[in-house]
């Protein structure tokens, strides 16, 4: 094992919110309002409030925002229309309510910060000096900005993000697509790259992708998810990677 990795390992593939960022409970708390509101709004929908603790990771994260939508009112027994991504915010539609939630999030970011969390940083930086490449793979279409303004945007040499993704379309998480770009932007084989994610949709790309290696981040305790949906290695903290962090369970 190199830096926690096995030794076939040439690139890191870094997914951004939960992983790079401390961003989990920001989005939790805007996609709640938005799904609380919408409740409100519209009288002729009803349906169990969302729960951020476990709605959030099992229907939301690591999927395009508007997909997660749809999970989340699927597992409800609802259906909004699509509509379209120019949709004004608000409860009518699938995009008009990503577009409402986003308004929160930002919001929240303006009042609250969105920091980096500083393990990745530290993991990366040792990862970058042993020679492995990196990347950022994310839907998140500020990602540059977010990175940029915390000082850390040289850190990556491939960035797929939800602008990158639009302009090929790529299909989002669980669907491998977005990981397997960044391995063919860094000339790499899925096979020496390494992905790391904290959604369990996530687990699922990395493992339908066959990547060399799949690293998963439990910040919230998810362990058991994170290993049922394919990680070959979990940790809470990445500065734990390089010691002997927890293997796979055998069957």
């Amino acid at each position: 094992m190199t830096h926690g990795l096995p030794a076939e390992i040439r690139a890191c593939l870094f997914d951004l919110d939960g992983v790079i960022t401390d961003t989990f409970s920001l989005h939790a708390a805007a996609w709640k309002e938005a799904f609380d509101t919408l409740s409100h709004v519209r009288e002729d929908i009803g349906f169990s409030p969302f729960v951020a603790d476990t709605d959030y990771g099992e229907f939301i994260e690591g999927r395009p925002s508007a997909d997660g939508v749809r999970c989340f009112l699927s597992s409800r027994g609802i259906e909004l229309p699509d509509g379209s991504p120019d949709d004004p915010a608000g409860p009518d539609t699938v995009h008009g309510l990503v577009r409402w939630k986003n308004g929160l999030y930002e919001a929240r970011i303006r009042s609250q910060g969105d920091g980096v969390c500083q393990d990745t940083i530290t993991y990366i930086m040792a990862a970058r000096d042993r020679g492995l490449l990196t990347a950022v793979v994310t839907s998140n279409a500020n990602c540059r900005e977010i990175l940029r303004a915390a000082r850390v945007e040289t850190l990556f040499d491939a960035w797929i993000d939800g602008v990158v993704s639009a302009s090929r379309n790529l299909r989002g998480k669980p669907h491998p697509d977005t990981f397997l770009a960044a391995a063919r932007d860094l000339g790499q084989h899925p096979a020496q790259c390494a992905v790391f994610e904290d959604a369990q949709a996530d687990m699922d790309a990395g493992r339908s992708g066959h990547f060399g290696w799949v690293v998963g981040v439990a910040r919230t305790g998810r362990i058991d998810a994170l290993y049922t949906h394919g990680a070959d290695v979990v940790v809470k903290d990445l500065r734990d990677l390089a010691g002997t962090p927890e293997r796979r369970p055998q069957p």
